[in-house]
């Protein structure tokens, strides 16, 4: 056996494990390393999460409307269809303040806040969570007053 055949051979099966090895440590490394969302991402994200609801609640206002009436049952309807309407509209006044703080570049491209913009995205996350809230609660509410007519 000649020993340049032996040498290359263990050479060669040797790179080929240790680019593996580096390959796999590599991923393993590089791996999950998600930095957590900034507080913007998760504002952005409320809003992401509440906002494919819209039409739900259009929906939703169509099919009280002829129910609402004077009556007790009515009023119950009325009071439910204006709830979303509320919701509805506090959604459309989050988003224009929202927008009027905020450009482009800030929002979806990460660029830095001034202390300033920091102080408003803070107050702008309590709005969104109360506005998202908001929302859910008077579609639930109208989904269950709906559910349980005659």
């Amino acid at each position: 056996m000649n020993i340049t055949f032996l040498y290359r051979t263990i050479v060669g099966r040797f790179s080929i494990v240790a680019l593996i090895l580096t390959g796999i440590l590599f991923s393993y490394g590089c791996g999950d390393t998600k930095e957590p969302p900034t507080l913007m991402q998760e504002v952005i994200a409320i809003h992401d999460s509440v906002m494919p609801k819209m039409p739900e609640i259009g929906r939703l206002v169509a099919e009280l409307k002829p129910l609402a009436d004077s009556t007790a049952k009515g009023v119950a309807y009325k009071n439910a269809m204006e709830d979303l309407q509320a919701a509805h509209t506090s959604m459309m006044d989050w988003m224009k303040g929202f927008g009027d703080r905020f450009d482009y570049a800030e929002t979806m491209e990460g660029k830095a806040l001034t202390p300033e913009k920091m102080a408003w995205l803070e107050e702008e996350e309590v709005k969104v969570k109360a506005m998202a809230e908001q929302v859910n609660r008077s579609i639930e509410q109208a989904r269950a007053l709906l559910d349980k007519r005659e």
